[in-house]
């Protein structure tokens, strides 16, 4: 053969589908997937989530059938969110035995067991009148401090209603270990911590906002990260783990994928990825006006925070993306 012509050629390994896929070197599985859910109290039928097309706020029998529909695809796990009807300062409904996500989870864990990792929003944002993440202090600031004990006492009526992951995702300093304490104290200690470790002050969860009803003025830029910042996630994985994180995350996902992959090569945890409201809704707006392969999409956007690191990936799409998986 001339000289001039190639004699190394990465196409070979592209020629068939068969040899993309016995190559591929990274693979979704429905399992590493986790369905975000909301149900909301008070609801008779599902209300559609304006800003996310195909995602709902459920009733609480809704919300069974979700959760039968994700585990019998495959799904790994399902993270509940609870949107009550009433909320005052210290988001009391949080921390009521009889409060909209206690009852989801007890729900979901009688209709599906162990078939799926049962993992609830261990946060105030949803309760609150003013929409913080926390208690605030008489300047109007969140109080760190104060709303540690809420957390506290969100993890004990949460693992007592029978889930078996909290996610305190409120990126208060020193949250995991009094949720640690807490659960540990309470006879909890098989309940484990998904820890948001870094979690960013990202304009991508806008539509979010809508799903659980938030009534936030002005922004949580005080808490959540800055994202300019790449080191102080690590700063903030090490203190998580230091506290007894079983999990970590990164979130949002997609604008994240570095922050995502110095986590993974560190990690002596599970790392998971959460792709959020506003990356979900990007997609569906694009898909709708005809402008993007819907379904070749999301698969590609799942792959891409697989390649970063992330063993969990929570997504809207999780039920979905797991029939196309099979």
């Amino acid at each position: 053969m001339s000289a001039e012509f190639p004699s190394v050629r990465p196409r070979r390994l592209r020629s068939t589908p068969a040899m993309r896929r016995l190559v591929a070197e990274t693979r979704l599985h429905p399992a590493e997937l986790v369905l975000p859910a909301f149900v909301r109290e008070g609801l008779t039928e599902p209300k559609p989530i304006t800003a996310m097309p195909g995602v709902v706020q459920h009733t609480r029998d809704t919300l069974r059938r979700a959760a039968v529909e994700a585990a019998e695809a495959g799904v790994g796990g399902i993270m509940l969110f609870g949107v009550p009807e009433v909320q005052d300062a210290i988001g009391s409904e949080g921390t009521s035995p009889e409060g909209i996500l206690q009852l989801a989870i007890r729900d979901v864990v009688s209709e599906v067991g162990d078939a799926l990792v049962v993992m609830s929003d261990l946060c105030l944002d949803e309760y609150t009148d003013h929409g913080h993440c926390g208690v605030l202090a008489a300047d109007g600031s969140v109080d760190n401090d104060a709303t540690l004990e809420r957390y506290a006492e969100m993890a004990v009526v949460q693992a007592d209603a029978g889930v078996h992951l909290v996610g305190p995702s409120g990126m208060m300093d020193g949250q995991v270990a009094v949720i640690r304490r807490a659960l540990d104290d309470a006879g909890h200690q098989d309940v484990g911590v998904l820890a948001y470790t870094a979690k960013y002050a990202s304009a991508f969860f806008g539509p979010f906002r809508e799903a659980v009803g938030s009534s936030l003025k002005g922004d949580r830029k005080t808490y959540q990260q800055d994202p300019a910042n790449a080191r102080e996630a690590l700063r903030e994985l090490e203190q998580d783990l230091a506290e007894g994180a079983d999990m970590v995350m990164v979130k949002p996902a997609m604008a994240y994928l570095d922050i995502l992959r110095r986590i993974a090569d560190v990690s002596p945890v599970p790392v998971s990825a959460y792709q959020v409201s506003g990356e979900y809704s990007m997609v569906e707006a694009a898909a709708a006006n005809g402008w993007i392969d819907r379904e070749r999409t999301i698969l590609e956007t799942l792959t891409s925070i697989r390649r970063a690191g992330a063993e969990q990936i929570l997504t809207y799409w999780a039920t979905e993306a797991a029939g196309l998986l099979r």
